[in-house]
């Protein structure tokens, strides 16, 4: 068992440090992982020789063009093979949340641009390094709850059918972006706060397993594997490539506040220092990447957006963890 903590570090702001002041701030939360949206050369020359691990995105604006197979291994070329081996990077997420858009175009191509982007990587001979996947929103789950009833959308069965079984061909995780502050803004009187929070409390009790649960995160990532399961791919390894907690919110976002990001990060990343897994699966490795690192100030939508961040953009802390 190796938790290691990963950090999405989100670039849409105007405001930011360079990436060579970001390393110390990647070190002094000791996360090992990062995850990026793009292939940011600046970044990834920055984290050179540092050991730092990368996931690197493929936004879904070039879903279509990776569909062919010399622009996928141009790419690469270019974009991961180039800082290899001083970069770590050890995986690319070909598409976010592209299931749930309702787009067919966008869906038809994921499956073919991941295929195209694999390829590349079998003919540079980097694909036993470098793994491709797909990022997906916990909503492509039609049931999640209690989590021995975790299924898949009927709607997108065939879909997900064909990217798990490219999953298991390749050896690469699945990949689900899950955020409990959701559920509680959805909720609040229903959901209870210390459930979500990682704080103590009752927890509940799943009635056809007898397992039990004292956050929502973990019974969200056992939903994740009983879909999978029901599916025929009980052995997939799950990544939470997305989860946090914002700091400030609109009037009607309840909960998003300092004490609740701090709880909620603070308590994940001790949890995650304990090197347990969830109550389904207690000896399989946690990977989890907290969203985010910075406070985005050009995120569009509502405040609670441009409110994730662990830090400000000047460098110092959004609020304390309470961890050293």
């Amino acid at each position: 068992m190796a938790n290691s903590m990963g950090i999405n570090y989100g670039q849409i702001a105007d405001n930011l440090p360079s990436p060579e002041d970001v390393v110390p701030i990647v070190k002094s939360i000791g996360a090992t992982k990062v995850k990026l949206y793009d292939a940011d050369p600046k970044v990834l020359k920055a984290f050179a020789n540092t050991g730092v691990e990368f996931i690197v995105g493929l936004g879904n604006e070039y879903l279509d063009k990776m569909r062919d197979p010399a622009k996928a291994q141009a790419w690469v070329k270019q974009n991961v093979q180039s800082h290899l081996p001083a970069t770590k990077i050890t995986c690319i997420f070909v598409g976010n949340e592209v299931l749930t858009f309702n787009d067919t175009s966008l869906s038809n191509s994921l499956l073919p641009a991941m295929q195209s982007v694999h390829t590349a990587l079998v003919n540079l001979g980097l694909d036993k390094q470098v793994t491709v996947t797909t990022a997906h929103s916990l909503s492509i789950l039609e049931t999640s709850y209690p989590p021995s009833s975790g299924a898949f959308r009927e709607d997108l069965v065939d879909c997900l059918s064909e990217t798990l079984s490219f999953h298991q061909k390749t050896g690469s995780p699945f990949l689900i972006n899950a955020y409990p502050f959701f559920a509680y803004k959805g909720n609040p009187k229903q959901v209870l706060l210390d459930f979500v929070l990682f704080q103590p409390n009752q927890g509940v009790i799943d009635p056809a397993t007898n397992l039990h649960y004292d956050n929502m995160l973990y019974a969200q990532i056992d939903a994740v594997y009983n879909a999978l399961a029901s599916l025929g791919y009980k052995k997939l390894p799950v990544h939470i490539s997305e989860t946090g907690w914002p700091s400030k919110g609109d009037e009607d976002e309840v909960g998003a506040t300092a004490d609740n990001a701090k709880k909620y990060n603070g308590n994940l990343i001790k949890l995650m220092s304990k090197k347990t897994g969830t109550p389904m699966r207690p000896n399989s490795d946690l990977n989890i990447y907290v969203f985010a690192l910075f406070n985005e100030n050009m995120k569009p939508g509502p405040t609670s957006e441009r409110n994730y961040g662990l830090f400000k953009p000047d460098g110092t802390p959004a609020y304390s963890l309470g961890i050293s």
